[in-house]
């Protein structure tokens, strides 16, 4: 038997892409990270990152399981492989069979592949990912950690559809995600604000190229814009968010779109990219409606109105509301979209103090509201990849087989 090994490395594994972070121990900050991007294209690679900077490695068109491969050989090379104890990885949805952080074997793995159907751009990759890792790193735990996990708090009256009970029973409802980063978020601001962890409310926007919104009362979700995929809800980079069925049910009588072809319109097609005509990235768009883009502004101003409504109707599953938070890519670095999204929830006795709102980005943390003047708002850097390195840690046993040679 090896020594024990403490450190945790976590996979994200995207349709075309790998995302991976290496903790050591119970530290925050990533012994090594990187993404393997264009996988099965003539350009795909490896790119590592560390306290010494950046190395990239080509993969030559190889897809995931080149790229797991070479990203052990490269671990294995550094001296980090047989450190490892545990692998976290980050399953999209759990449906209503996973209801927390699971070791994997082989039979619990296909389940979570049958129900790829609920999460089709996302479940697939995600397995696909599990199975590799297993392959390549077969000897320690391999935990799955569940967007949907941290929603299953939810209550009836919030996850339930207005359609026939034969349907709610096969599992149609509310699920929600970016649970790992709700949670951690929500665990945060508790302690930056100094609540009550048994009596607060918080409203948390975790916003990116995918976006949610989720209401948490005494640390557990209660509400979230979200739904039986990820496509409810807010306004995304290319998902359209909510929108009135009939809508489809005319653009496939008049235009003869097929229900995959509205698939495709609404999840890829649709969001900041459709309405803009120019880009799904916020930033290109900011800068273009400060240069007088009608289709940025018109996407800015629709964003920025879905989230304020999103947000002062999740404040009513709350008991009272302490504070708004904002997090991911967007919320973390977007002045404009927190100070016009805030001006816009001054009917909740929020105030935005310009300083330090435009002072707030790249990864800091802090009050982004004028005090003593109602709710807080504030940004919380998010850091799903070590909440699901504390799951999969949670699994690791006292020591080890030794690696393969």
């Amino acid at each position: 038997m090896a020594e024990t090994r403490q450190h945790v490395l976590v996979i994200n594994c995207g349709s075309s892409s790998l995302k991976f972070s290496l903790f050591a121990g119970t530290a925050r900050s990533a012994l090594l990270s990187g993404l393997a991007e264009n996988l099965g294209q003539t350009d795909s690679r490896l790119i590592l990152k560390d306290h010494g900077g950046k190395t990239i490695v080509a993969l030559d068109g190889g897809g995931h399981g080149a790229a797991l491969r070479r990203l052990m050989a490269e671990l294995q090379d550094r001296h980090l492989l047989d450190a490892i104890g545990a692998v976290g990885h980050r399953i999209v949805h759990g449906g209503e069979r996973f209801l927390d952080a699971t070791r994997l074997d082989m039979d619990l793995l296909t389940e979570v592949e049958a129900l790829s159907y609920l999460a089709p751009l996302h479940n697939p990759a995600n397995v696909l990912g599990v199975r590799v890792a297993m392959e390549v790193l077969g000897w320690v735990p391999h935990v799955a950690v569940f967007d949907t996990s941290f929603h299953t708090t939810i209550p009836r009256a919030a996850h339930s559809y207005a359609i026939p009970r034969a349907y709610r029973d096969a599992g149609v409802r509310r699920y929600g995600f970016h649970g790992t980063s709700h949670g951690f978020v929500a665990r945060e601001a508790v302690e930056l604000l100094g609540l009550d962890a048994e009596d607060h409310g918080l409203v948390i926007a975790h916003l990116g190229n995918g976006s949610s919104a989720t209401a948490v009362l005494n640390g557990k979700s209660v509400d979230t814009s979200m739904g039986l995929t990820p496509l409810e809800g807010l306004v995304m980079g290319t998902r359209s968010g909510d929108i009135d069925p009939g809508a489809l049910f005319h653009l496939s009588r008049r235009n003869g779109l097929s229900i995959d072809d509205l698939d495709s319109l609404l999840n890829r097609e649709s969001g900041l990219l459709g309405l803009s005509g120019l880009s799904n990235d916020c930033r290109t768009l900011e800068s273009a409606a400060a240069e007088g883009h009608d289709g940025a502004n018109l996407a800015m101003d629709v964003m920025v109105h879905r989230l304020a409504r999103y947000i002062g109707g999740l404040a009513t599953s709350l008991r009272r509301l302490d504070a708004v938070v904002f997090t991911g890519g967007i919320g973390e670095n977007s002045p404009l979209v927190r100070e016009r999204t805030i001006d816009r929830l001054g009917v909740l006795g929020i105030v935005c103090d310009q300083a330090a709102n435009a002072a707030m980005f790249g990864g800091r943390t802090g009050l982004v509201s004028v005090q003593n003047a109602g709710p807080a708002a504030l940004v919380i850097a998010t850091n799903e990849e070590w909440a699901i390195a504390n799951e999969a840690r949670r699994h690791m046993t006292g020591s080890q087989p030794t690696p393969p040679a």
